[in-house]
């Protein structure tokens, strides 16, 4: 498979020329010439050299670094001085929360999967298995080099090559893993050009495959590094896999085939497409359970929040990965969002835009933040939906935008609880006590950042800027940032965790928030599920390529 050159990050091509290539005959005895003749000679030939280069000289760009030149963009695109000085804290304030977050992390944690921040040591869950990963260190790596904190990137690097290892007999979620370590390694290898990132990301991909080995190639959610076995959460209907997790890998494998050549994952990914096109959809909507085995729905339970929410994340970036050739994952993406406006989006009493979850033919109007990145999913989808509703759905990611941000601004706390309800005259507020926590969240800031690119309407700013101060005041303590059990508490207790996707998401969509729109412009980067950015890809692989 040949693989073309990405893209570049600017549109173009830096003229370079090749050694010597200044050095030109300028003795006068020799050449006889008038000084004046020779200083054409010199500009004329200097000229040509330089369109030269800048037409013929190959793309070495996939080989190399993405150079977004920091030192021109941290700085953002604004409308006054005193607005330059205000958005300029803020950038500094969310390197400074970053630097806090990691340092503890260094201090508490390393080579743990996570931290608590309480107890100051490291912590872990089932979904990385029994070993220490570096979770944090991996899925940080990009914030780091956003930021510019190359001597903490470094020491990141450094860890990676002396101790990241997959042989090791740990049981870890394919989902996980994959959106975390292989979406970070390579959004780390694109932006720096460190070729270790993209090795140990090929190293983890070769461990994932075996999950694929089922009778209808819907992988398991679960699978053993080392003897390859997988099976699904025992909880998960019926043993079914779940729909946001197997359809949430089609990004990285793309990049995976592009890189090394190797089709097999491309082809894995593009299998899962095509079975699930198959399949008949009640009310044209995909149900949140399938078992690998059968080929047969679970229960008919869907949602776009929990267990339903990256598929059609996906399905969408799928589209904008290919430069907008992969049609046919629009075409399903497009499907897929009218039904879901048709059967599960409502507006409350009150006027507030939600989506609520299909549940055997009821629908619960409950939305969980998980669901609060659709807000942003509907406006990065407006360009390009079918029927001109562009400014449809652009709106209609402002009211989902409006919606989360009350359900923060309702609260004690200004942090956005787990669920909330807009039913029996509660709107936007969560009402059983295992749905008020926090757990350090991105789902909402993110949407605050796309709504913010693509209108750059002050409000969104200043909601993250609410956002930046709830969590400083409310989740910063000596050892991190840890998460809190009941936002509608004056006093809140700790649940004594810092999420690696805090600082994969959280803190990297608020810095992007207030940080230039020429900082990983949307045109050249589509962002996968943990926030790990990866480059838009021109003629890389074709839909009929799947079934070779």
């Amino acid at each position: 498979m040949t693989t073309p050159a990405l893209l570049p990050l600017s549109g173009r091509r830096i003229p370079t020329l090749s050694p010597g290539a200044s050095s030109f005959p300028h003795h006068r005895a020799t050449l006889r010439l008038s000084e004046k003749f020779i200083l054409l000679l010199i500009l004329s030939a200097f000229i040509t050299l330089c369109f030269g280069a800048f037409f013929f000289l190959p793309d070495n760009s996939k080989h190399k670094r993405f150079d977004f030149g920091l030192e021109d963009v941290l700085i953002p695109h604004i409308e006054s001085e005193k607005e330059a000085r205000h958005s300029s804290r803020q950038v500094i304030h969310g390197v400074g929360m970053m630097k806090h977050a990691w340092d503890s992390y260094r201090q508490y944690g390393w080579g743990h999967n996570e931290l608590k921040p309480i107890a100051k040591k490291g912590h872990s869950t089932n979904i990385f298995g029994n070993s220490q990963m570096g979770a944090t260190i991996v899925d940080a790596l990009d914030t780091l080099y956003i930021m510019g904190l190359h001597d903490e990137f470094k020491d990141a690097q450094e860890w990676i090559e002396q101790n990241l290892d997959f042989s090791v007999n740990a049981e870890v979620s394919v989902f996980e893993v994959n959106i975390r370590f292989i979406g970070g390694l390579l959004a780390a290898y694109y932006l720096s050009g460190q070729e270790v990132f993209k090795v140990k990301a090929v190293q983890l991909a070769e461990k994932l495959l075996p999950a694929f080995n089922t009778p209808t190639g819907i992988p398991w959610a679960m699978v053993n590094l080392k003897s390859g076995v997988g099976r699904n959460w025992g909880w998960a209907s019926a043993g079914s896999s779940i729909l946001a997790e197997f359809g949430t890998l089609h990004m990285e494998f793309v990049h995976l085939t592009y890189l090394t050549g190797n089709p097999a994952y491309y082809q894995k990914v593009m299998h899962i497409r095509k079975l699930l096109a198959k399949m008949d959809r009640p009310n044209g909507l995909y149900p949140n359970y399938l078992n690998p085995r059968t080929g047969r729905w679970g229960q008919h339970h869907t949602s776009v929040g929990g267990l339903g929410d990256s598929f059609y994340e996906y399905l969408l970036k799928a589209w904008l990965m290919s430069d907008k050739t992969d049609t046919e994952a629009r075409k399903t993406y497009d499907d897929a969002i009218e039904a879901i406006e048709r059967h599960l989006i409502r507006k409350s009493n009150g006027g507030l835009t939600f989506i609520g979850e299909w549940k055997n033919g009821h629908l619960e109007r409950k939305m969980g933040h998980l669901t609060c990145f659709a807000g942003g999913m509907f406006a990065l989808g407006a360009d390009g939906s079918p029927d001109d509703k562009a400014g449809h759905y652009l709106q209609l990611g402002a009211e989902i935008a409006h919606t989360c941000h009350e359900s923060y601004d309702r609260t004690v706390l200004k942090l956005g609880p787990e669920a909330f309800k807009f039913d029996s005259g509660l709107e936007a507020v969560a009402v059983r006590q295992n749905e008020k926590y926090y757990i350090l969240r991105p789902e909402v800031i993110e949407t605050y950042w796309y709504m913010w690119r693509f209108t750059h309407d002050p409000k969104y700013r200043q909601w993250g800027w609410e956002a930046v101060q709830a969590i400083d005041k409310y989740c910063r303590v000596s050892g991190g940032f840890s998460g809190v059990k009941d936002v509608y508490s004056s006093n809140p207790t700790y649940d004594d965790v810092q999420q690696s996707f805090f600082l994969a998401e959280t803190l990297k969509y608020l810095y992007l928030l207030f940080s230039s729109d020429e900082l990983l412009p949307l045109e050249n980067w589509v962002f996968n599920t943990e926030a790990h950015p990866l480059p838009v890809l021109v003629n890389c692989c074709s839909v009929e390529s799947s079934e070779r």
